[in-house]
């Protein structure tokens, strides 16, 4: 982030390398009862609306998540461990409403849509509590995307879901366009205006928060952990219903090392579970939202390897596309990373054919025997590292921060 600049905090002691807290961790659990919840809308033969109120319904709960995570991220030991038990009920209660929203429950999805408000809202609280303000993500301390939602809560099917798409959009809006100097510009003149009223006076002035590289780096790669470990679950319990034979077998294998091949390139060739991501690369900003879509990918595709167990002659047309497209997200997120270092070469040799072939297995692959077409997927998954290593212009192994 360069289009602010401020000196430190007067009085504050420079930040000492932390790890996540056993607090954090216990609230990353939530994220594994709702990144389940909303896994499960992809099972079977999913059509337009299933996968577009998974999109809504993922990056609703990862908002939630990442307001509280940057929060803590930024508070440290300060952290009130109250607010985020509040959080954590608030995206429990998100999670188990899911079911009832895909089923067109009207009590479900309003509870879902105010349990999601009063979540943001409590983030907010807790942002001006701090007297901070966090240049890297400012939709978690202004309340612009949360207005839809409240509506929402009076509204029927379908406008619901479009007032839902509503809110994300201007949350994105808000990530994008508004720079930091006009966010910090914004809280300085309402603090003004607060402190004009009656009964209120100065409580001081607001200083400009950054989030910890390391902590935050650290706590999207749990994230990203949890939905690699969605993709087991999902495949433990497919496998756990029906007769075990080579066919079962030999798609087990297959997506295992799917599984840990994508873990591979996210992890041991990427940072904060963004595969193939560079130190620097990208400003916290970009990386957020480019997490949030990764993770969503690799939970499409923990869903469609779940719903492979039962088809393993072909896989339907709708899980078919979703498995491979799902895996074509990722690659062609993955080049994102990249653009900041003009590496046309490497989106050419790398991005581009992980993209196509997918799609090209996707729209020719109706024929093809559901094991044959996970280990295709795992030859496409290997091709970033085996051109790395022959090919001289691969991804290198990094620990670094998205930021």
């Amino acid at each position: 982030m360069n289009d602010v600049k401020t000196e430190p905090t007067a009085g504050r002691a420079p930040r000492e390398e932390r790890h996540a807290s056993w607090l954090e961790l216990f609230f990353d659990l939530v994220a594994v009862a709702g990144v389940q919840q909303i896994a499960h809308l992809l099972l079977g033969s999913p059509g337009l609306h299933e996968l577009g109120l998974y999109a809504l319904l993922f990056l609703a709960l990862w908002t939630a998540w990442i307001s509280f995570t940057l929060y803590a991220n930024v508070a440290g030991e300060d952290t009130h461990t109250r607010t985020v038990l509040a959080a954590m009920f608030g995206m429990a209660v998100m999670a188990a409403s899911v079911s009832g929203v895909h089923e067109g429950d009207d009590q479900h999805a309003r509870v879902f849509a105010l349990a999601y408000v009063l979540t943001r809202l409590l983030a907010n609280r807790a942002w001006q509590r701090r007297r901070e303000v966090l240049v890297d993500w400012p939709a978690a301390q202004m309340s612009l995307g949360v207005v839809p939602w409240i509506v929402s809560i009076w509204a029927h099917d379908p406008t619901r879901y479009w007032l839902w798409a509503l809110g994300v959009a201007l949350d994105l809006y808000v990530t994008f366009a508004v720079s930091a100097r006009d966010f910090v510009k914004r809280q300085q003149a309402q603090n003004r205006r607060e402190a004009r009223r009656p009964g209120r006076g100065e409580s001081g002035p607001v200083s400009v928060a950054r989030s910890q590289s390391e902590h935050l780096t650290e706590r999207l790669g749990l994230f990203v952990i949890i939905v690699l470990g969605e993709g087991v679950l999902q495949m433990v319990e497919a496998t756990s219903d029906v007769e075990w034979d080579r066919k079962v077998y030999g798609l087990a294998i297959a997506a295992f090392f799917l599984l840990v091949s994508l873990w591979g390139l996210s992890f041991r060739q990427g940072s904060g579970g963004v595969p193939l991501l560079t130190a620097g690369a990208l400003p916290v900003r970009i990386a957020l939202p480019l997490h949030c879509f990764v993770a969503g990918c690799l939970a499409a595709l923990a869903a469609a390897l779940g719903a492979a167990v039962e088809h393993l002659e072909t896989l339907p047309d709708t899980t078919r596309w979703l498995l491979c497209s799902a895996l074509a997200g990722y690659f062609l997120l993955s080049g994102i990373a990249w653009l900041p270092h003009a590496r046309g070469h490497r989106l050419l040799s790398v991005t581009l054919p992980c993209t196509l072939a997918p799609l090209l297995l996707a729209a020719f692959g109706s024929e093809v025997h559901t094991v044959t077409m996970v280990w295709l997927l795992v030859l496409v998954t290997l091709w970033p590292t085996f051109r790395g290593r022959h090919g001289g212009d691969g991804a290198q192994d990094t620990a670094a921060s998205p930021a």
